[in-house]
């Protein structure tokens, strides 16, 4: 039946959303107002979308306070896919490939970003998903410390998609790398240059056998209440950052996440550069449809899924 305004577009396309806090199962599809572009904005008809902790955590409620939600929710922010509509003044045409950062939530089959980042031909859409939140944290937490070539720097988590990122780039610094990881993880850190021990009891002894020059900087991924050992390995708390330790203030550590202005989503284009070229490896996990994102949800929470998660429209 025609429309009774036919001067009037209404626009509809699936989204995963939910409207109360809780577990996987309030993740359902719906249809939602397909999102227009404002000025500078693009709208890119989403290829793949990268599942990160953080999604789980506000879904759950467990930040409610720090990320301040309005019900109904379209959960994510890490999107790749082809610019099919362009607000003033943006800086992508529509076909471009970009990824980036996404404005209105990312787990829909249409999403806006504020600063689409070229794709390059290289790079697939799930991996260029898949490194947007993870590299950028890598990135900042580096960038923070200030570690420099020839300082040694001690990865906590170094196995997961955080840990595993900043690993790759301080070693392609000339940075000497110890990472701690689960033992599924050691031949694979070994394998991207660092020195890998096993996390756990007693794993400061093994972190001093392993670098007896000395520790210099801690990046803490894990958030395994390594702070205080941390701090005595390196003997400055201000050496020591942690991106999943919220007690962190009680040792005089620097908590990197909470601030979204904290952000450096201009390391971006310079992380797709390095995949590019094979010099960043990306590990992807599973890959599940757009409706199924309650499953994916699930099997991360069960520790059935590794690596990064993708989800695709």
């Amino acid at each position: 039946m025609p429309s009774v305004f036919p001067f009037l577009e209404f626009s509809m396309s699936t989204a995963i959303t939910y409207s109360r806090y809780g577990g996987p199962d309030v993740l359902t599809p719906a249809e939602v107002d397909t999102p227009e572009p404002g000025p500078g904005q693009v709208r890119i008809k989403v290829r793949a979308a990268a599942v990160n902790p953080i999604d789980l955590k506000i879904r759950s409620g467990m930040m409610d306070g720090i990320f301040p939600v309005e019900f109904p929710v379209v959960p994510g922010w890490d999107v790749a896919g082809v610019v099919d509509k362009v607000g003033e003044a943006a800086t992508a045409s529509v076909g471009d490939e970009v990824f980036g950062a996404a404005s209105v939530g990312g787990y829909s089959e249409y999403a806006l970003l504020d600063q689409p980042v070229a794709k390059p031909k290289e790079v697939s859409f799930d991996t260029a998903a898949a490194v947007i939140t993870v590299g950028e944290t890598a990135y900042r937490g580096l960038h923070h410390l200030g570690a420099k070539k020839g300082e040694t720097l001690l990865v906590h988590g170094a196995g997961g998609s955080v840990g595993t990122i900043a690993v790759q780039l301080a070693v392609s610094r000339g940075i000497t790398v110890v990472g701690t990881a689960g033992d599924r993880d050691i031949e694979r850190l070994t394998v991207l240059g660092a020195t890998a021990v096993p996390y756990g009891e007693g794993w400061a002894q093994r972190v001093r056998a392993a670098a007896p020059q000395g520790v210099d900087h801690v990046f803490d991924a894990s958030g395994a209440g390594v702070l205080p050992d941390s701090i005595a390995l390196v003997g400055d708390a201000a050496r020591v950052i942690t991106i999943a330790d919220m007690a962190a203030a009680q040792h005089g550590v620097r908590f990197t996440g909470a601030d979204p202005a904290d952000r450096f989503w201009q390391a971006l284009p310079q992380l797709a550069d390095l995949i590019a070229v094979g010099k960043l490896d990306v590990p992807i996990g599973s890959i599940y449809p757009l409706a199924e994102a309650a499953r994916a949800h699930a099997d991360i929470e069960a520790r059935r899924a590794r690596a990064k998660v993708i989800l695709t429209p």
